[in-house]
């Protein structure tokens, strides 16, 4: 069987959990280790390959500097700490980035943020346009306004939730592991490493050992969790040993790790669910022009648009009739109706007069986009 290559994907995410970032007796960030990566990322993106971090480590980084050293911190506390690391963690990457020519950019997300279907759409647009302008994405949760207890763990979870958004090839989980054992092999010497997981079963799940010491307290189970997210959405993901230097460089280069196969029909499940699960709110009715687009596996702009029908929102379904009012495509609409009826049959250079504001190009992206 042949196992996913990180060298072959066009678009990677990668998960960096706090005990990787941040030196436990200093509580600084490890910066030569952090310039590893850094420079890992470049030969990536020198390769073509657009490379998303999602980096925990902002509560470890502030803890010692405002003298909450006990194990154990309040929810005000933890949101406090959150605010001051998160300063110090987006600073330390941006400086290894910017010694190799690349611009750093910080988003704090949630889990809800993936979730919500119109903040969604709005995380996916702002992050597929960072990547368009060549900047690297720097991620982590957005602990300052959590309503819940914060888990460290939520950031494999993100991680894998950002690769779905953003139709990844390859997700990395980066950790103090090189993968899957059958055990935990701290407590089991029989436990055996698994190189190549095809399907996460409930036996594969069972295999989560308890969170290691230190700062990181996500453990196995939730890279389980994130590898059924990604896998889910067509995506391979590795676990792989992060505490060396240059660790993707190693990855590239084959290094021991457990890579999770994506589901065969992980890449088209989305659609299927859009064309088969929605009940379109709304009818874009276009001419022979966008119709022939459409075919060709290209996006519907606002030019191609003839008539605007029904009563939806930015993200709700729609279907997409030709001029003879026969159902091409169904789609989730990047415009709500009203802004739709304005900018239909109108250059898409033109939105922003229009509307007092520029959105997408498309009214609907051919990411959300399927014939029937």
């Amino acid at each position: 069987m042949i196992s996913p290559s990180l060298a072959a994907a066009r678009r990677v995410v990668v998960k960096i959990g706090s005990a990787l970032v941040v030196d436990a007796e200093t509580a600084a960030p490890r910066e030569g280790w952090i310039a590893s990566v850094a420079a890992d990322v470049a030969a990536l993106r020198a390769r073509g390959t657009e490379v998303v971090l999602v980096s925990s480590g902002a509560i470890a980084l502030a803890r010692r500097a405002l003298g909450l050293t006990r194990k154990k911190l309040r929810l005000e506390e933890k949101q406090a700490a959150a605010a001051v690391g998160q300063i110090r963690l987006a600073g330390a990457w941006q400086a290894a980035l910017a010694q190799h020519g690349l611009t750093a950019a910080q988003l704090l997300l949630t889990l809800q943020d993936s979730e919500d279907r119109r903040r969604y759409l709005n995380a996916r647009a702002t992050l597929g346009t960072l990547l368009d302008l060549g900047c690297v994405p720097v991620i982590n949760e957005n602990d300052t306004v959590a309503t819940a207890e914060i888990r460290f763990g939520d950031n494999d979870r993100l991680a894998a939730r950002v690769a779905e958004m953003l139709h990844a090839d390859a997700l990395v989980l980066l950790s103090d592991i090189d993968g899957l054992y059958t055990a935990d092999p701290r407590n089991d010497p029989e436990a055996r490493h698994l190189p190549i997981v095809e399907r996460i079963t409930d036996e594969i799940m069972a295999m989560g050992g308890e969170p290691p010491p230190g700062y990181s307290s996500g453990g196995m189970r939730t890279k389980l969790i994130a590898a059924r997210i990604a896998t889910g959405a067509g995506c391979a993901m590795a676990i792989a040993l992060g505490k060396r230097e240059h660790p993707l460089q190693a990855l590239m280069k084959g290094a021991r790790c457990s890579w999770f196969l994506p589901a065969p029909e992980g890449r088209t499940a989305r659609k299927q669910w859009i064309a088969g699960s929605l009940a379109p709110l709304g009818v874009l009715r276009v001419d022979a022009g966008a119709a022939q687009a459409l075919r060709d596996g290209r996006s519907l702009l606002p030019a191609g648009v003839r008539e605007v029908a029904g009563s939806f929102t930015r993200g709700d379904p729609v279907a997409v009739q030709d001029e003879a009012g026969a159902e091409l495509a169904r789609g989730l609409s990047a415009y709500d109706a009203e802004s739709a009826r304005q900018i239909a049959g109108r250059r898409s250079e033109e939105i922003e007069a229009i509307l007092g504001w520029r959105g997408r190009d498309e009214i609907i992206h051919r990411d959300d986009l399927v014939l029937l």
